[in-house]
């Protein structure tokens, strides 16, 4: 680290930290030299992320929260000005999917509430309570899409919704907190080699996806550091980040 990095000194906050992109993103924040706070219900998965990032010589905090809870994410903005006074990126990428294939008919409701709450309902939370703090420093708000938030995606419709619904959301609260600041980005990445899937499906994109020719969550991570690192007045507005063959499935 040289010390003029554009993320050197800044404030980050990552949902959905505890592993795969989000753990991936909030070291490489601190590895630029910036603190970072990190949220995601397992404690002490979280705990373990920000340790990794204390070694690279910043300041961590680990908060567990849960993002459908908006009481909770209120908390959690306010952990972060009160340990660091001030907050430059928030990346909002907790996010879960349901089983694949499951016919709609015999999907259990309580799939389709959780990736709601999670995936919708969650970066609702995480924004509304972030925002007065980002318009104060010219911040950035990025949101973690995917592909399927841009084509179909018949094996995991819920899932694909909730993306649409970000990317939607992100282009719209855009166009308003822009003139105010604040920059807004969406990344959509293809699949990912993480541990993505696991609370519903019995296997996780780790174990379904060819690691040589996919993308890994440290891509996407680089993909977030990059846009967060905008300085104003620039902003990039979204950025596909796809395996080179995705269009083979067309």
């Amino acid at each position: 680290m040289t010390g003029d990095e554009p993320l050197d000194g800044t404030v980050a906050l990552v949902t959905g930290a505890s592993s795969g992109i989000g753990a991936a993103a909030a070291r490489r924040f601190a590895s630029d030299g910036a603190n970072v706070v990190l949220a995601a219900r397992s404690g002490d998965a979280l705990e373990s992320v920000a340790a990794d990032c204390r070694d690279s010589g910043g300041d961590a905090l680990a908060v567990p929260t849960d993002v459908a809870d908006p009481n909770a994410v209120a908390v959690l903005v306010d952990a972060t000005t009160d340990r660091f006074g001030r907050l430059d990126t928030v990346v909002v990428n907790a996010g879960i999917g349901e089983e694949r294939n499951r016919a709609l008919d015999d999907l259990p409701l309580e799939q389709f509430e959780r990736v709601t709450e999670t995936n919708v309902h969650g970066a609702y939370y995480t924004t509304r309570a972030a925002l007065p703090a980002l318009r104060e420093g010219n911040g950035a708000l990025v949101f973690v899409g995917s592909y399927k938030g841009q084509y179909p995606s018949t094996s995991t419709p819920i899932y694909a919704a909730s993306k649409w619904w970000l990317r939607g959301f992100a282009k719209s609260v855009a166009g308003r907190v822009g003139p105010e600041g604040v920059g807004v980005t969406v990344v959509n990445p293809s699949g990912v080699t993480t541990d993505f899937g696991s609370e519903f499906r019995e296997t996780t994109n780790a174990d379904s996806l060819p690691a040589a020719d996919t993308l890994d969550a440290t891509d996407v991570a680089d993909a977030i550091a990059y846009v967060a690192g905008q300085p104003a007045p620039a902003t990039v507005t979204e950025l596909d980040l796809y395996r080179r063959d995705i269009m083979e499935r067309f």
